[in-house]
């Protein structure tokens, strides 16, 4: 890309996982990415081999000086320089194998605090407005996908796993890896919205405590379950 200050060359990394005879199905980590030239590397070797290796590439976001090129084509960091060299050597491999179904996907994920609210006062810090805003265990400014991968990683599932989306009564629900796990973090979610993912039979089936809509879906979450899943592990949040 001609951004990036002394990137590692790509021919080099590839030689070096076959020096290494890594699996077909291994997973390479690199833990300072860069430019992210490991990952491109591991997917030109799958395109070669025909394996189905994945990357995990581990970079802190350092700012890109404003005097680099980097930064003059708009990367104003490290991991933004990255993502786009993956997403253009993914497009150069398929293109160069006539790969339609090549694989060039990745997923990007942040490091931050827990989407659980601090609730571990001192006697002193109660006042009346505290109860109010315990009403809800999660932090306001955090996502449906947010909680999503924190449970994805609560319960051990990969976080590379294909995730779908689907709608059930106007409300937002996660289909994961076909069914292994569904969950739903809407508001005002109804008996209806249950039954439905119920009759899917997921094996994890996780929900927000304060999404139920009425007194009524909360009674009868069990029963709902117990009649078309038994076997779903339920888990509320």
């Amino acid at each position: 890309m001609g951004v990036f200050d002394g990137p590692k060359p790509v021919r080099l990394l590839t030689t070096l996982l076959r020096i290494a005879n890594v699996d077909t199905d291994a997973i390479v980590l690199d833990f300072f990415s860069g430019s992210a030239t490991t990952a491109h590397a591991v997917m030109q070797l799958n395109a070669e081999d025909g394996g189905h290796r994945k990357f995990i590439m581990v970079q802190l976001p350092e700012v890109t000086d404003e005097k680099n090129e980097a930064y003059k084509a708009g990367y104003k960091n490290i991991c933004e320089i990255g993502k786009e060299r993956i997403r253009r050597a993914a497009k150069k491999i398929a293109e160069e194998n006539l790969e339609d179904e090549f694989d060039g996907g990745f997923r990007v994920l942040k490091c931050n605090s827990s989407n659980m609210k601090e609730v571990y006062y001192n006697p002193a810090e109660y006042e009346p407005s505290l109860f109010t805003r315990l009403e809800d265990n999660i932090k306001e400014d955090r996502t449906p996908e947010d909680l999503l991968f924190q449970v994805m990683l609560d319960l051990g599932v990969l976080l590379s796993s294909k995730i779908e989306e689907t709608t059930i009564a106007g409300k937002k629900v996660f289909n994961v890896e076909d069914n292994y796990m569904i969950a739903c973090f809407d508001e005002n979610v109804t008996e209806e919205v249950i039954t439905e993912i119920a009759k899917q039979k997921p094996y994890y089936f996780v929900m927000r405590d304060s999404s139920m809509a009425n007194d009524s879906v909360a009674t009868n979450f069990e029963q709902i379950f117990a009649a078309y899943s038994p076997d779903t592990v339920r888990k509320v949040i």
